[in-house]
């Protein structure tokens, strides 16, 4: 389960369109960031995405990508010509193709790599479904099918496109968007697929045009329900609309990192069934996700600037800055697999993130002021630099990531040795203690 948002540059404090998502996978599901450079390929070439290959373009666009290990696509990413793209699982009464073909990802890696707008991304996703449909596994370890909703946006443009099966719905964002597990796309739209009410009609969904409603005709409640969906989504468009004409990178920060859930001793073992925007797993199979990476882009005709954890958590993470043109900085890691590993910079944030799971609302604390002054720093110098040289930008995202490795090392020393203060539920611990060891993590 994972959250997107988009806000136009009409919208937001200094005139720029700014996109944001938290992916949202399972807990030891680890999350890398990569860069796909451009290439050109021969009439008649493919390309291998994760189970099927596919004719490939003449031409593919430089990317960069946060992408579970395991998959050939990626959960969001953004290219060289400023389109950053996000998904999401949606579950709708069209049950989801479970043979290998183009899952989700794959169609937004595809996407990213072939596009020059936001408008050209939306037009590649439609012909992708309309040559190849969506299916096949999208989990690495268990069973789990599903459609998929997009937002995609340039340095002046936002589209939302929403799909069942082979189905579709497109709305142009005016202002700003949110989506999240499920359809949000009603009875209005821009762009629909030729057959989208004529199906509903058929299966008795609606009676026709007129009393067609997109997302009450074809979603599956029973999913968007235990997922919360239209809680996460109404919590962060309500964020977006009472910070409009203010929106900028540190807003989308914060929605990122969102807990509202009305607790004031909020905690992540507290509840079974409680999902929010930046979710952390819960006991059983219910609050089944974790945030595993985050996402900020600053689309701008002057220069983009891309804010990446790499880790999970975003309330515990470190956005640093990325320019795609000057590569990512050499102190990324190594690409990470299902078990701990120490050379990977998501598994040693785990080292922290873990144990502030422990105490969650003592230990978080803790960390809150120095993220914050260390981001504050770094989204400055880098907004500072948007003319500076490659050489210039390579150097400043070299030393943000060296310094939250050192900065994540040390929080998680100090970590360690604060005193717990409220134990979690055991049955909350007991749940960790399976993922741990599943991942010969080093408890």
């Amino acid at each position: 389960m994972c959250d997107t948002a988009v806000a136009l540059g009409n919208v937001t404090k200094d005139h720029q369109v700014y996109f944001a998502k938290n992916s949202d996978r399972d807990v030891n599901e680890a999350q890398y960031l990569e860069i796909v450079e451009a290439a050109d390929y021969a009439a008649g070439e493919k390309v291998q995405c994760t189970y099927i290959e596919i004719p490939q373009a003449a031409h593919t666009y430089r990317v960069l990508l946060s992408k579970p290990y395991w998959m050939w696509g990626a959960e969001m990413g953004v290219n060289e010509k400023g389109v950053a793209i996000g998904n999401e699982a949606v579950f709708t009464r069209l049950k989801p193709g479970k043979e290998p073909g183009l899952i989700g990802m794959d169609i937004l890696r595809l996407a990213l790599e072939r596009c020059a707008s936001a408008e050209e991304a939306l037009h590649i996703i439609i012909g992708l479904l309309q040559d190849f449909g969506q299916s096949g596994n999208c989990s690495v370890d268990h069973a789990l099918y599903y459609h998929n909703s997009f937002l995609m946006a340039d340095r002046t443009n936002a589209w939302v496109l929403e799909t069942a099966g082979e189905q579709w719905a497109a709305r142009k964002v005016k202002d700003f968007y949110t989506i999240s597990n499920k359809i949000t796309i009603g009875a209005e739209w821009d762009l629909a697929s030729d057959d989208l009410v004529r199906i509903a009609i058929d299966k008795g969904w609606c009676k026709g045009r007129d009393d067609f409603h997109f997302a009450n005709c074809y979603s599956d409640t029973i999913y968007s329900n235990f997922s919360q969906a239209a809680k996460r989504r109404s919590c962060s468009y309500a964020y977006l609309n009472d910070h409009a004409g203010e929106i900028d990178g540190f807003s989308m920060l914060d929605m990122l990192r969102t807990h509202h859930t009305g607790q004031s001793h909020w905690g992540t073992d507290r509840s079974l069934t409680e999902w929010t925007v930046c979710v952390h797993k819960g006991f059983g199979p219910v609050r089944a996700s974790q945030s595993v990476a985050s996402l900020v882009c600053r689309l701008s005709e002057a220069g983009d600037l891309h804010l990446a954890t790499g880790t999970s958590a975003p309330c515990l993470s470190l956005f640093k800055p990325i320019w795609i043109e000057t590569g990512l900085p050499e102190n990324i890691g190594i690409k990470p697999g299902g078990q701990y590993d120490a050379n990977s910079i998501w598994w040693q944030h785990e080292l922290l993130h873990r144990e502030v799971l422990k105490d969650f609302y003592t230990r978080s604390r803790m960390i809150r002021p120095g993220r914050d002054d260390f981001e504050r720093k770094w989204m400055e110098t880098a907004l500072q630099n948007t003319k500076s040289s490659k050489q210039e930008k390579k150097e400043i995202s070299d030393q943000a990531f060296h310094e939250a490795a050192a900065l994540t090392q040390d929080w998680t020393e100090q970590v360690r040795l604060q005193k717990i203060t409220r134990k979690n539920a055991p049955y909350y611990d007991y749940e960790w203690h399976k993922y741990n060891g599943k991942a010969k993590f080093p408890v």
